[in-house]
């Protein structure tokens, strides 16, 4: 999957924030920690951990949302760095129930923050695919999705959220 056309359209709400915002910060690690707490967001309404109850998971548009607001952050954390040179999603087969890959996806992200590579960024996006195949969705769900969501980040930060 192209990624060149969301990395822009991150590029500019990232922009737009930062020039709305009182004060220009570094955010680099608060990215970072939003990226690890939307994952767990996504985690949490897919319920695949909770092996405690017999509630299933949220409605996929729930998840594919959640799903969504993690890739703003991974696209946000590659601009800072520079490495939105990356063009297309890096494939690679990862094994794996969902427990696991949000597992694995952790430690991931984890290095990346700490190594700061493209190597390391370019394997959180293969965890990331890795969980959207096991979830079932596309690459056009994951951008009509991504594309919704940038609409509405916009529409918050313009009302004060």
């Amino acid at each position: 999957m192209q990624l060149t056309k969301l990395f822009s359209m991150q590029r500019q709400l990232d922009s737009f924030i930062q020039n709305n915002r009182q004060q220009q910060t570094d955010v680099f690690q608060e990215k970072g920690l939003a990226l690890l707490i939307e994952l767990a967001e996504l985690a949490n309404e897919t319920r695949c951990f909770k092996f405690w109850s017999t509630k299933g998971p949220s409605a996929d548009a729930v998840i594919l949302e959640e799903y969504v607001d993690s890739i703003h952050f991974l696209l946000s954390l590659g601009i800072e760095k520079d490495l939105h040179s990356l063009e297309n999603w890096p494939i690679g087969e990862i094994e794996g129930e969902l427990t696991q890959l949000f597992l694995k996806t952790t430690a991931a992200i984890h290095r990346f923050l700490e190594e700061l590579t493209m190597d390391s960024y370019e394997q959180v996006w293969v965890y990331y695919g890795a969980i959207a195949n096991k979830l079932g969705f596309t690459n056009e769900d994951i951008i009509q999705a991504y594309i919704a969501k940038n609409e509405e980040n916009y529409k918050r930060q313009k009302t004060g959220y």
